[in-house]
């Protein structure tokens, strides 16, 4: 079996999908399925220093790199569309990965030139909250391109029970899957839930580990916090924001936190990767993700993966699951529901063991590569 993965961009600084996809291809690597991901070049307003047009390997994941030429929105790449017209019969199913974008419609309409199958992978770009964003551009998307590649999938690839719900309230969109991301762990994570670990020390901190954008909510969370802060019994927490997003904006948080009086409170890291990042994650108290719509939340199963409980929104489509699985804290995206929670889950330390304990049990029964790769191995065998 050979399979494609397409996806508009991989940077790091895109999050989520950009860490999945690798982790997804070596997965299938492993169970000997031969996959190969086509990207573009784009890194926010630059570009990734790889070789473009050529068989390379990244993440040790065999991929191929296309300029992008211009529209850091849409992506686009006229060498990219080139090259799946020539190319895409060689694969025997094709995944793709996002919607509103030129490689995705690109791809889609190769694989129906050429017959091959495909599947499309959404990430929460279907889901109503998401439709209401930029939404004349979305339409005319829809009506050029979307819909019509929508419609010729073999199947719609959702991440959860709720991002599938959400989406097929939009009449005519059948043929959902719903398979899960999976994660990769290691032994080193195992440390995050020893008991005397570095989560009891004398400078806690709540983490965020996404983009700052605004869909996070972070604009609402900022300040519960730093209320919160300024009673004696939490002055010593901080929240740590490890990620990048758009200048503006950061400079937006930044003047947030400074006008709620916070700047020893919040700490700006910049994106962290490698060793950093594991570090960051494995030695925070709790992990916050508080967005208006998140079709999956990759860095809360990564947190739970660590023994670290987690503060979602409803619009998590994770929540519910891990809050049945007394995993974490479930709050609206207001002010004065988020400093309830936290001032309930900062202060209850033994509450936070018992929930990460619980988080590292639904991982491992549910999250693992090893199982998501049974099921996609089936979903494209099905297809074919």
């Amino acid at each position: 079996m050979r399979l494609l993965h397409v996806i508009p961009a991989v940077a790091p600084r895109y999050g989520g999908p950009s860490r999945a996809i690798f982790q997804m291809c070596r997965a299938l690597l492993e169970r000997d399925v031969e996959v190969l991901i086509a990207t573009t070049d784009a890194d926010g307003e630059g570009t990734l220093p790889v070789k473009l047009a050529e068989l390379s390997w990244c993440n040790n994941v065999p991929i191929i790199f296309f300029p992008r030429q211009w529209s850091e929105a849409y992506k686009f790449s006229r060498p990219f569309a080139d090259w799946l017209d020539l190319h895409v019969a060689e694969f025997d199913v094709v995944h793709i990965h996002a919607v509103f974008s030129h490689s995705c419609l690109a791809a889609a309409k190769a694989c129906r030139a050429k017959r091959v199958p495909y599947v499309v992978r959404p990430l929460g770009t279907l889901d109503p909250w998401s439709l209401k964003q930029k939404k004349l551009r979305k339409n005319i998307f829809w009506h050029f391109g979307v819909k019509q590649m929508l419609n010729g999938a073999a199947a719609i690839h959702y991440t959860a029970d709720a991002e599938k719900e959400a989406a097929e309230l939009r009449p005519g969109l059948t043929r959902g899957v719903v398979i899960p991301l999976g994660i990769e762990t290691d032994s080193s994570l195992s440390e995050a839930a020893a008991p005397n670990s570095s989560k009891t020390s004398d400078s806690p901190y709540v983490l965020v580990l996404s983009r700052l954008h605004q869909k996070k909510g972070l604009e609402v969370l900022i300040p519960a916090f730093l209320s919160l802060t300024k009673q004696v019994e939490f002055a010593r927490w901080k929240l740590v924001l490890a990620g990048e997003g758009e200048a503006r904006y950061v400079d937006l948080l930044k003047n947030l936190v400074k006008s709620n009086g916070g700047n020893g409170n919040v700490v700006f890291t910049g994106w962290l990767d490698g060793a950093d990042r594991k570090k960051t994650l494995r030695e925070a108290s709790l992990l916050a993700l508080t967005s208006y719509q998140e079709n999956f939340g990759l860095c809360a199963v990564e947190a739970l993966a660590c023994g670290v409980p987690v503060l979602l929104s409803p619009h998590v489509n994770l929540a519910q699951q891990i809050e049945q699985a007394g995993a974490g804290w479930v709050s609206p995206v207001e002010t004065a529901a988020l400093r309830m929670t936290l001032a309930e889950s900062l202060s209850d330390e033994k509450g936070r063991a018992m929930r990460g304990a619980a988080g590292m049990k639904l991982v491992q029964k549910q999250f693992s590569w090893n199982q998501v790769t049974r099921e996609l191995i089936s979903l494209y065998a099905s297809i074919l």
